[in-house]
């Protein structure tokens, strides 16, 4: 669910340099986590070790030194996640005697506006939370500091390897990873697969299997599948399925024109359009994509959501939860090795202009980095809706008392991130012309038209914006 735009967020899942990512788009998807904050209790995992001990080093004399005080932004999401920062925060100050970090917290509306006439007056905070998609551009301009000298080479080698490369640019890397978030995850009522002839203990795991379904479970007052189906929302929660189908996104590596006149994604648009022609979904979405409301409210037998949805589930829909099953978003071809969600996700950076980058580096360390107690209080406030980007800290939750039994959790680790891609860093311009096309072919325009359509306004774009050749990981 990615970016703060989809993640009122989050998001999710703020892609790139749209003023249309500011749409109405998923404000609620990070949304519905309000566990209570829990003390971490001891992990038997082994922690990267922490470079900090520069910053917490006592002066060789005997007069106290001014401590050294670092300006962190964090952009506000739920209540719980501020919380959490917080209280980690006054740990570490409590632990430091040369360094202070100051919290300030964000909302999400005001951060680019803010940020700009922080950058612009030499006053930009020194450590900032960024979101994945946003990495690379800001190391290529300047805005973040590489990060290899700075922290632990262990902290990196601690990262699942298709997350490290979501903050790699070249052999660089310029922010350290909090959380995942898979876009898509099926969520469907076992009680309405019984009753409809299916195995609730066996979900679809093809596109053709989950449309078959879809149409057997819909009856009189419920709808046998929803998901994404206006264009703001089909921008972003396409790309599992694009990817699970072609193998790659809608440009070229070179960004010079676009990739999506072929079988692969003809095959896209015709899923879209065959569930929404087929009377399986409803013909005006009853929420956002991020939302699992109509789910919750029993209006629909299986929802394709974002890993968020558990939280949201957990919170509001507890009397239900039994009935619930959770599975990995269906495959084109059943193979669900192959990709069928992105990871939106947030990160925290060092600025590349900042004055005191080994201490800024010292608190990412302790706070992402370090004992995966700490990164475990984190999950557990999220209800285990968001997901760890490190080995040792799923490691530890091995033997944490809560995480250790929670299946949906377990699953969705090891099920769909390992298989999950990075979401595109290319303007949200791009995919919003493919899923105005996508959109177009539900309601009744030829796939070819539609994804004609869809190319010319992409390689427009391109043209118009000299976007060829600027792909900073190319």
């Amino acid at each position: 669910m990615l970016q703060q735009a989809k993640r009122s967020k989050r998001g999710t899942w703020t892609i790139a340099s749209s003023s249309l990512l500011i749409l109405s788009m998923v404000l609620t998807a990070c949304g519905g986590s309000n566990g209570k904050n829990a003390d971490p209790s001891p992990s038997g995992g082994s922690a990267p070790a922490s470079p900090s001990a520069s910053a917490s080093a006592s002066p060789s004399d005997s007069t106290p030194a001014e401590k050294v005080k670092i300006e962190f932004w964090a952009q506000k999401f739920e209540d719980t996640t501020d919380a959490w920062f917080k209280k980690w925060v006054a740990e570490f100050n409590k632990s430091q005697d040369r360094v202070e970090i100051k919290l300030t917290i964000v909302p999400g509306d005001a951060w680019d506006q803010k940020m700009k006439a922080a950058q612009a007056a030499g006053k930009a905070p020194e450590i900032r939370t960024i979101n994945y998609g946003n990495v690379a551009n800001a190391a290529k301009t300047g805005q973040i500091m590489a990060l290899n000298d700075l922290m632990d080479p262990a902290a990196f080698d601690d990262l699942y390897d298709n997350i490290r490369d979501f903050v790699t640019v070249g052999d660089k890397y310029y922010a350290y990873p909090k959380l995942v978030e898979p876009s898509a995850v099926l969520y469907y009522r076992k009680d309405l697969f019984q009753e409809a002839g299916l195995d609730p203990e066996k979900p679809p795991t093809t596109w053709a299997e989950l449309l078959d379904d879809a149409k057997k479970l819909t009856k009189k007052g419920v709808f046998g599948l929803a998901t994404a189906q206006t264009a703001p929302d089909l921008g972003w929660s396409s790309w599992g399925m694009q990817y699970n189908a072609a193998g790659h996104l809608a440009l070229t590596d070179d960004w010079s024109k676009a990739d999506i006149n072929n079988d692969a994604y003809k095959s896209v648009f015709e899923f879209y359009q065959n569930a929404y022609q087929s009377g399986a979904m409803p013909k005006q979405a009853l929420a956002g994509y991020a939302d699992i409301k109509p789910f919750g409210e029993g209006k629909v037998a299986m929802e394709v959501c974002g890993s968020w949805a558990i939280g949201q589930l957990r919170n509001t829909y507890k009397n239900m939860l039994d009935k619930v099953g959770v599975a990995p978003m269906v495959s084109i071809d059943g193979d669900q090795t192959k990709t069928t969600a992105t990871l939106g996700g947030w990160t925290l950076a060092v600025d590349g202009k900042a004055q005191h980058p080994k201490e800024a580096a010292s608190f990412i360390s302790y706070l992402l980095a370090g004992d995966p107690a700490i990164m475990i209080d984190f999950f557990k406030t999220a209800q285990f809706s968001k997901f760890s980007p490190r080995k040792s800290v799923d490691e530890a939750m091995k033997s944490d008392p809560d995480a250790s039994k929670d299946a949906w959790r377990a699953m969705i680790a090891e099920k769909v991130i390992p298989y999950a891609k990075a979401e595109p860093i290319y303007p949200w311009d791009i995919s919003f012309a493919l899923s105005t096309g996508i959109e177009s072919a539900m309601k009744g325009t030829s796939v070819d038209k539609a994804i004609a359509k869809a190319e010319k306004d992409i390689n427009d774009f391109i043209e118009k914006n000299k976007l060829a050749g600027t792909n900073p990981k190319a």
